[in-house]
């Protein structure tokens, strides 16, 4: 049997194929590397270039390959775009998921896990927020993907179709072993950028706010490194095959860290200052947002390992090390 990873050649697929074979499984990636890389994809993994949301492909590749189970990341994921493209990302994110739902049910796959977002809960009440919060997205891309959570919930209830959603706060560094990374050029990460920043990849970095209702007036977020919520999936894959009943779950710390909590890891890291500069406000960007954890860590069993907002800096910051290597070798 094999697991299919849609979206496998982007930054948190690919983290998750490596995962995912370093476990012994048997990996099939669909992507059609409109914003991943080829090379990104483990040469153990079987790769099929095209869409998730071409039914007659991932029925093809679901029967060929005996998927049994679906872990999907392919989608659109940059907020501030959503609201310029709003029908965009309802396409690229609820259109293509809707259609891969569809191929599930009708081959028969039996566990699907959706890469969602904390962008559904809008501007919380509460911080920690909660999985059973007010889901109010502010942003075309957060409704996005609530509206695939929807879709799943209700083809659950009436399909054998179990699922894990999880809700993913802000993803950053890369792989300890230097497999793979955030590797878009022109990608919106905090982190990634100024990373970049300090190397000399970009001028300067923009910091959307400085008038927030926090302590240094800048937007506060909850960092997880990408190689904690990989194995967040791994231990939803094994709740899902030991009979586990459809669940929604967030993928963070517990705390978080303002922007210039951020700007001050990645100036220790480097031993320089960076040009960080003040700008307006971004759409879509509530004040603060971090994960309640526990329900992942007592369901899933799931505990981070790289917990460190210094240490996911320095992965990140290796990663681009390695990526200015390549660009320059090229």
């Amino acid at each position: 049997m094999s697991i299919l990873v849609t979206g496998g050649a982007g930054y948190i697929g690919s983290h998750m194929a490596a995962e995912l074979i370093d476990s012994g499984e048997s990996v099939v990636v669909v992507d059609n590397l409109s914003t991943g890389f080829r090379w990104a994809v483990p040469p153990a993994a079987v790769f099929i270039q095209g869409d998730a949301g071409n039914v007659d492909l991932i029925h093809k590749t679901i029967l060929e390959h005996k998927v049994d189970a679906i872990i999907h990341f392919a989608g659109s994921v940059v907020v501030p775009d959503s609201v310029v493209d709003p029908l965009g990302y309802y396409f690229n994110n609820t259109v293509t998921s809707r259609a891969l739902i569809e191929a599930a049910v009708e081959t028969g796959v039996k566990s699907f896990i959706f890469s969602s977002t904390a962008a559904v809960y809008g501007i919380p009440k509460n911080n920690p927020v909660t999985e059973d919060d007010r889901t109010q997205p502010i942003s075309p891309y957060g409704t996005s993907k609530l509206m695939t959570e929807w879709m799943l919930r209700d083809a659950s209830n009436a399909h054998e179709l179990e699922y894990v959603v999880l809700r993913y706060f802000n993803v950053a560094g890369a792989d300890p072993k230097g497999r793979t990374g955030q590797s878009t050029h022109r990608a919106t990460h905090l982190i990634k950028v100024a990373s970049q920043v300090a190397l000399g990849e970009r001028t300067h970095l923009d910091i959307f706010g400085r008038d927030y209702d926090t302590a240094d007036g800048t937007c506060i977020r909850d960092y997880i490194h990408v190689t904690d919520l990989a194995r967040a999936h791994m231990n939803a894959l094994w709740y899902l095959r030991e009979g586990g009943s459809s669940e929604t779950f967030n993928c963070g710390y517990g705390h978080g860290a303002s922007v210039m909590d951020v700007v001050a890891s990645v100036e220790r890291a480097i031993g320089h200052t960076i040009d960080a500069r003040n700008a307006a406000r971004r759409a879509g960007d509530p004040p603060a947002l971090v994960a309640g954890v526990n329900r992942i860590r007592q369901v899933l069993g799931w505990l981070p390992v790289h917990d460190d907002l210094d240490g996911i800096v320095d992965s990140a910051l290796s990663w681009e090390r390695q990526l200015k290597q390549r660009h320059d070798a090229a």
